[in-house]
């Protein structure tokens, strides 16, 4: 099972306001070609990139995914 949170740009912290994040919390029972498939589907569909990854003790990651935010002009 791998947890999901969506993260608010932080204020203060340079262009954070041009980008959102998506935190992924992964439990040390997937597998390593799980966790590889999982980040190629969310890089594939959702275009999301791998801004940072964190091993902890007992084999748990996080991930850490950006993606741009695409800001729509009025052209009226």
């Amino acid at each position: 099972m791998v947890w999901y949170t969506e993260n608010p740009p932080r204020p203060g912290v340079r262009g954070a306001s041009q980008y959102e994040f998506r935190v992924l919390s992964i439990p040390s029972s997937t597998s390593r070609a799980d966790v590889r498939q999982l980040l190629t589907e969310q890089a594939e569909y959702g275009r999301w990139e791998l801004a940072r990854t964190r091993l902890y003790i007992g084999g748990s990651r996080k991930v850490w995914l950006r993606r741009k935010i695409i800001r729509v002009r009025s052209t009226l």
